[in-house]
Order: C-alpha cells, then structure tokens, then sequence
C-alpha cells in the first residue's frame, strides 16, 4: 500500500508538512496492511504524539452492502464516510480489519489496506467537517489467501489534523466480506409422466481462497423451488440439507411442464447463489 501525504490547506490554519508528520504517514511502499495499521495506532499512542480529537462517523462500507468474492474475484470496494476536526485535516488512513487489537500485529488476523490516501473535502456550509472516500482495491486470489476469514469486519480510520495530532477509531463500521458460492442442479428423468417421481440432484460449493478452487459447503439448508413453464415466479417445495462435498439429492412428483432450481439464501460467511433453472417436460 502507498501512502501519499496530502495537506488540506484552511483558512488561518497552519498546513503540515510531510516532515513534520509522524513516520507512518511519511510516503513509503508498505505491501502489508497488517503492518500499516499497527504502526499507525502505535504511532498515536507515542509518548511524544498529542492525540488529536479528530472523530470520524457516517461511514457506510460497499454502499452497506456485503462484499462477496469469489477465487479470482477482482472488486472495488467504495467506503465514505465524515471527518470532523476543528483543527483541520491533514489526511486519514483507511483499514478493514479482523482481530481484537488494532495497535498490535500479533492480534490482527486479517488485514486491507487501500493504494491510496482517502479524499477528503471540506464542506462548503461546516468548517471543520470534510467528506472523504476510501477505494479498496481487493484480488481474492491474493488479498484473502491466508489473510484473515470470511465474516466480519471492521473499518479503522485515522487521521492527522494540520497540527501533526494523531486521531483514530478502529471500529467505526462492521461489513461482511463472503466467500461467493456455486449451485448446481439436475432434474432426471427427462421427459417424465405425470404423477411420477423426479429425482433432483445438485450441489452447493464455496471459494476456497487459500487453494483458489470451490469446495463442498455441508450442512447447508438450500430449497427447492418449482415454476411452470407458463408462470414466471418460483415457488419453494421443499428444503434439503447439503451433505458430503456439498451435494444435494431429493425427490418430488411430476405435475406440469416446468423448471426446478436449488436456491441458496445465505449465511454469515458464505454469499447466496441460485441453480440454473432445468426444464422438465411432463408427459400426459
């Protein structure tokens, strides 16, 4: 991650300088996030480092969605957020993180970082109150493998004021970051007679981001859903439970023309996926 230093000049303030900022926020290549945000809090903590009073709010993650990725999974992921500081904004720093200490490496399990400083822009009606966006660039290939885990995370902010004071919260926001996942389906037999029984079979995978590949996701409730061939709506007939290697397998009887699909809602670490939809002519 690069970190560029940028002073946001006001009105009767005093603008900082690089030199005078603290080392964390000099100009340097940091390719470990972990790193960065550790020496960032260690930083405002230094005996010789004011803490500023600096506050940060408003911060929505990925427009509040969660961010779903997949093995190769490239995504820009957008954080806003307020910055208010009566002495100005030099610049902030923005994080998603996974641990129980923002000030200590060895308790951060997972780690992102952005390329770029924030943009940060004061407003026009609040003096001392700046809009800022935070872009994250994240590669599951290479940000999430043996990066922290699927689940939450929380969104560190920092920031130095134009006086060289060192704020932060590390836990401004929470967002979900969900491992994608792949549904299959096959309806047999094809064509089936009416009244006769269908066997449905599928399966439910999740990225792996450590190995790059989709893994059986067990244990998993996935439904069933049904629609005839002249309506445009599903409708759920029954629910199955994934089982080894993620497969699925029931039955239901034949009564019309029409597609069946697996669909899979979501859970706390894992992003919902729905089956293509397989047609199954009914003979009379």
């Amino acid at each position: 991650m690069r970190i560029r230093v940028t002073a946001t000049v006001a009105s009767g303030a005093i603008v900082v300088s690089a030199l005078a900022l603290p080392a964390v926020a000099q100009a340097a290549e940091r390719p470990d996030a972990r790193a960065s945000l550790g020496a960032f809090t260690a930083s405002t903590v230094h005996p010789d480092t004011r803490l500023g009073s600096m506050t940060f709010s408003k911060a929505v993650i990925n427009g509040g969605k969660d961010i779903d990725l997949g093995t190769t999974t490239k995504k820009t992921v957008t954080v806003t957020y307020t910055a208010t500081s009566s002495s100005g904004v030099a610049l902030t720093e923005a994080f998603l993180w996974q641990g129980t200490d923002s000030s200590s490496t060895d308790t951060i399990t997972g780690s992102l970082g952005t390329d770029d400083d924030p943009a940060c822009t004061e407003s026009t009606t609040r003096t001392g109150v700046y809009s800022c966006k935070a872009v994250f660039h994240l590669d599951a290939a290479s940000d999430l493998k043996n990066n922290g885990s699927a689940g939450t995370w929380k969104l560190f902010l920092g920031g130095y004021d134009l006086y060289a004071n060192a704020s932060y919260d590390d836990d401004v926001a929470t967002t979900r970051i969900k491992k994608a996942s792949q549904l299959t389906l096959d309806a047999t037999p094809e064509p089936v007679r009416k009244g006769k029984t269908i066997t449905v079979e599928g399966k439910l995978r999740r990225a792996d981001w450590n190995h790059g590949t989709y893994t059986g996701y067990t244990g998993q409730k996935v439904l069933l859903q049904y629609r005839k061939k002249s309506s445009s709506t599903y409708t759920t007939l029954k629910t199955v439970t994934s089982g080894t290697g993620g497969a699925l397998k029931t039955t239901t009887k034949a009564t019309a023309d029409g597609y069946y699909r697996f669909s899979f809602a979501t859970s706390t670490t894992t992003a919902a996926s729905t089956s293509a939809g397989d047609y199954v002519h009914v003979l009379p």
